[in-house]
């Protein structure tokens, strides 16, 4: 717990409960997806909510600007965990409630008090990586799926379900990938005693202290889900940009390459974007259109229904 001074709530006879708020600040920069984190990315920023603080959401908004020094734009509630036998930092008598937001930013430098740094999802996530030259995802995956199996092969008992559940999970003997199941490949892999949260050796990607490293999958899981039924990536996208940059954020956060003319053909159905009526000579050839999101689209951004379309190639 960072700066924990106040408790929150009250816990029937055993004691305290103390609400922390935790931040998944991303952003994608140059075609990678990033998170602001704190004590040199072993931490998402984060702190207790005060009595002080008007609402949970301004208290993190404080933390953040504290901790990181980065404004912060779209803010939505992720997920409350308040798993007492994945605390250890609890004290006695005491049950940490973690609540944790998604935010949405454009990345900049962060100069607040708390070592803040950005650094790259598949940092701590390897094998969520599954586009072109993503060479440290198929490594990632055959050292897990060797030692998942050896997981699965300690319990006879158990050893059928829990291979369906990795072939399942990790799109292993005939199931397909699924990229929005972050979080449950990171869990089996905590359940298996793979990672060092969980006690496990140190290896599959850059551990973060408690449930932090749980809370970012989270965070991938949401957004990466998200961006197919809401136009969240104008959150992240400068105010101007071309139709391959945005088809290369897309194919950032979804960690898998999109089908090009699949992907420009539902863009075009859906009527998320527009043209500026300038170009830019940034990329080789001839100049590429920029296109901005059209105002209708920026003004109904909280409203479901405006799918950014995933076609894997």
């Amino acid at each position: 717990m960072i700066g924990l001074n106040k408790k929150v709530g009250y816990s029937v006879e055993t004691g305290f409960a103390q609400a922390e708020l935790i931040a998944v600040l991303a952003a994608v920069t140059a075609n990678e997806p990033r998170v602001m984190t704190i004590r040199a990315g072993k931490a998402l920023p984060s702190g207790p909510f005060e009595s002080s603080q008007t609402s949970l959401q301004a208290g993190l908004r404080d933390w953040i600007e504290s901790q990181t020094g980065h404004p912060v734009g779209f803010l939505e509630q992720l997920y409350t965990f308040a798993d007492g036998d994945r605390d250890p930092g609890a004290g006695a008598g005491m049950r940490r409630i973690s609540i944790s937001y998604l935010g949405l930013v454009r990345e900049q430098a962060a100069p607040g008090a708390g070592q803040p740094e950005w650094h790259g999802w598949y940092e701590y996530f390897p094998w969520e990586d599954r586009r072109d030259g993503a060479d440290a995802q198929a490594a990632a995956l055959d050292q897990i799926a060797a030692g998942l199996s050896a997981w699965a092969d300690s319990d006879p008992h158990l050893q059928s379900q829990r291979r369906q559940r990795i072939d399942f999970t990790f799109g292993l003997n005939g199931w397909n990938w699924n990229e929005d199941l972050v979080l449950q490949r990171y869990e089996l892999m905590y359940e298996a005693a793979l990672i060092p949260e969980a006690g496990g050796r140190p290896g599959f990607g850059q551990p973060m202290q408690g449930d932090h490293r749980r809370i970012l999958a989270t965070g991938i899981a949401r957004l990466r889900t998200k961006i197919k039924y809401r136009p969240v990536a104008f959150e992240i996208m400068p105010a101007s940009f071309t139709l391959l940059q945005l088809q290369r954020t897309v194919e950032a956060l979804v960690g898998l390459n999109l089908h090009k003319s699949n992907f420009r053909r539902q863009i075009d159905q859906q009527e998320l974007i527009e043209e500026t009526g300038e170009t830019t000579a940034e990329t080789r050839g001839r100049p590429a259109m920029l296109f901005r999101y059209r105002p209708s689209v920026l003004e109904a951004r909280q409203m479901a229904g405006t799918r950014l379309p995933i076609s894997r190639s």
